[in-house]
């Protein structure tokens, strides 16, 4: 595990990548702002995790480590003694976790709790929706510490490289880490792009309702894209069996043929809006 610190003092704020050795794109988000150390406001810790998994390019070494938490120092597995090591580290701290995923190539926030916190941060990050994942949190990151997830595009892609820096920049600004002209003036030397899209005045918040099960080992195919309308009865993805039909309407979130190993994703409900604030 690589911990950097910007900034002197003790840090409550921080940003953590390649928690999954397959997700790359965090990871050299983190490693350019280590590599630029802009001036700072407040300290902030700045960390790469996995980097066991990283190095041999696969999700875990023995278990996953967003499934691991809060981890016990005397396993044998890897990820959970790395678990235990990385909740020590980040207590006290509000966590910017960056992801990356099979399913869909816009980034989104991923939360345990839609609070003021999480209200502004969604006013003020570039993601098109926020996920209220507080059922299905055992495991992870989430049961240790105060953290943030955003899933910030497909596995692998530059473009999910890019939106986490970009997502990363747009974090530190809004937790006082970094000042607004630093931030901007980091998102242009980068080529990321404007930290704000000011055409967004609200972003959806949908919550996590069940996960849609699949048999494992076997050929699926998804027909519906992520957060738009399933409607009962409706034909939302093909398998062994045959079509795959919705008992009921919802939203999905995750979802994709080969994502998971026991599921196809999961099955959410649109709960509300959270406002944009309207930028000068």
């Amino acid at each position: 595990m690589r911990v950097e610190q910007l900034g002197e003092g003790t840090p409550t704020v921080a940003v953590v990548a390649g928690i999954h050795g397959d997700e790359p794109g965090g990871v050299s988000a983190v490693e350019r702002l280590i590599e630029a150390s802009p001036p700072v406001e407040r300290p902030v810790l700045l960390i790469v995790v996995n980097e066991r998994a990283l190095e041999a390019s696969v999700r875990y070494v023995d278990t996953d480590l967003n499934r691991a938490f809060p981890g016990d120092p005397t396993q044998d597995a890897h990820e959970s003694r790395l678990a235990h090591d990385l909740a020590e580290r980040l207590e006290g701290c509000t966590v910017l976790s960056l992801h990356s995923t099979q399913s869909h190539p816009e980034p989104f926030m991923v939360v345990d709790q839609v609070d003021p916190l999480v209200e502004r941060l969604a006013a003020r990050l570039p993601v098109e929706s926020v996920v209220d994942t507080s059922d299905f949190i055992q495991g992870r990151l989430f049961a240790a510490v105060r953290t943030i997830e955003v899933e910030c595009g497909l596995q692998g892609s530059d473009a999910a490289a890019a939106a986490a820096l970009r997502l990363t920049l747009a974090y530190l600004r809004a937790m006082d880490v970094l000042a607004p002209d630093v931030a901007t003036e980091l998102a242009e030397e980068f080529g990321v792009g404007p930290l704000d899209d000011p055409d967004r005045t609200e972003t959806p918040v949908y919550r996590l309702a069940e996960q849609i099960p699949k048999i494992p080992d076997e050929d699926y195919k998804v027909l519906v894209d992520n957060f738009e309308h399933v409607r009962e009865g409706e034909r939302f993805a093909t398998g062994p069996t045959g079509d795959v039909i919705a008992s009921e309407s919802f939203y999905p979130v995750l979802l994709s043929a080969d994502g998971y190993e026991s599921m196809l994703g999961y099955a959410a409900q649109r709960q509300r809006i959270v406002s944009s604030p309207i930028r000068e």
